[in-house]
């Protein structure tokens, strides 16, 4: 693959506007500016990331990890672009290349755009109604790739189909983002039927075509042959993208859990400076008592803070070395992966006692337990109601469902993926308040 190829600003459903120019901002800038101020990123700030939404104790949401995500992307971009064109690439000066900052921070904030209500157990609830639940019936009744869709249902895909489906009543090609930034976000780029044992793929079939589009304009290496299921090597700003969420999501859970008190400080400041040397740690700790920090918080920040740097620089390192290992689409595993041993093994770490200590915590537990009830009986009602739009109960819930959503067309798995746009692109909030209206729990009278 080569770099003046995979940095595009065409943009999607606008390929015959490419050529025209609005104003002084680059084209990367602006599908920047037009996620921070849409409705899906908005709605982000009422989404779990992975304890329950604030109570007395502020934590993450989806919206403040992705913003801290898109931060640390930024960061990553720009550092590698004057890295390789100092030390390897001296003819991409002057060039788009010395945006991948702004592309890898605006895939940045779109990376969870695609994850429905309660995360991971959202994505489970829509996944085992076609697998365990009342969904089952539904398998004579769909084509097998659709099939395969809907019961391996994946956030990042979802992601995929919110930026680039032609919604009712919206323009062609969705959120008109560029080539790039859409490329940017594809984690898994190869079709559900090939998702494999991870249960991931980066597309629904009904978007195969624009991210087909997409990655031969770009030369992307297709690693599939005429006939099999589409399957691409990733862009190479995905990599970095990757890297900012597992950089954000693991540390800054850290930080969440000692909040909580689920971790104590000595517990997590022996996680947090075990991804330095001793005479850093030293170094680290002398500027904790020479700035006079008494508050155990401030101090866990300014440790998490290092620690953020240190990985960072880290990951890009892991990209400069591994540059051509990924233009060839031969690169294995994600960035994280690849860093020195010891900031390696003190990640392994962290990411060992998140399982054990945090997403196993009794709070994240009660979340999922609830929230897979509350989405699994979403699906159930608003499954049933497409299949039969004929009752009167059905057309009740149907009138609730936004005009964009094309819940009453002909075609049955046009009115499924409906449903699953409608549920998905709830908050946390919303589904809870439909699930009680919906059950009689909660009257507007009341």
């Amino acid at each position: 693959m080569e770099w003046t190829r995979l940095i595009s600003n065409k943009r999607l459903g606008q390929e015959h506007r490419h050529t025209e120019r609005h104003d002084d901002r680059t084209e990367f800038k602006r599908d920047y500016d037009r996620l921070i101020f849409s409705a899906p990123f908005r709605r982000l700030q009422n989404k779990t990331q992975v304890f329950p939404l604030p109570g007395s104790v502020f934590v993450h949401n989806r919206l403040t990890h992705s913003l801290e995500v898109s931060s640390v992307g930024m960061s990553l971009g720009n550092d590698v672009s004057q890295r390789i064109i100092n030390e390897k690439r001296p003819e991409l000066r002057g060039t788009m290349f010395e945006q991948i900052g702004q592309i890898v921070s605006t895939a940045c904030l779109a990376h969870d755009l695609g994850n429905p209500p309660f995360g991971h157990s959202g994505e489970k609830a829509i996944q085992t109604f076609f697998t365990e639940g009342a969904g089952k019936v539904l398998k004579t009744s769909v084509s097998s790739a659709f099939w395969d869709d809907i019961t391996h249902f994946e956030g990042n895909a979802n992601a995929f189909r919110l930026l680039t489906h032609q919604f009712k009543g919206r323009r062609a090609g969705g959120f008109v983002m560029t080539y790039s930034t859409l490329a940017s976000i594809v984690k898994y780029p190869y079709a559900s039927s090939v998702s494999g044992r991870k249960k991931k793929f980066g597309f629904f079939q009904s978007e195969q075509e624009y991210f087909q589009r997409i990655a031969d304009e770009m030369g992307i290496i297709c690693k599939s042959t005429p006939g099999e299921p589409l399957r691409y090597a990733r862009h190479p700003l995905v990599y970095l993208v990757e890297a900012a969420d597992d950089i954000c999501y693991e540390i800054m859970d850290m930080e969440d859990a000692h909040k909580l008190k689920i971790l104590s400080y000595a517990e997590t400041e022996a996680l947090l400076l075990g991804f330095f040397e001793d005479d850093v740690k030293q170094k680290i700790l002398r500027r904790i008592h020479d700035e006079e920090l008494e508050d155990p918080n401030e101090k866990v920040v300014y440790m998490r803070a290092c620690v953020i740097g240190k990985l960072e620089n880290e990951c890009v390192n892991a990209f400069v070395e591994h540059e051509d290992e990924i233009l060839n689409g031969t690169f294995e595993g994600s960035l994280i992966d690849h860093i020195s041993p010891l900031q390696h093994d003190a990640y392994e770490r962290c990411a060992k006692l998140s399982v054990q200590r945090i997403y196993r915590s009794r709070p994240v537990l009660d979340v999922e337990l609830s929230g897979y009830k509350i989405m699994a009986t979403l699906m159930e009602q608003m499954i049933e109601a497409v299949m039969h739009p004929e009752r009167y109960y059905s057309q009740q819930l149907i009138d609730r469902v936004s005009s964009q959503y094309d819940i009453n067309a002909d075609n049955l798995e046009t009115r499924i993926m409906a449903v699953i746009d409608y549920i998905a692109g709830m908050t946390d909030v919303y589904a809870l308040d439909v699930y009680q209206k919906i059950n009689g729990i909660s009257l507007p009278i009341v």
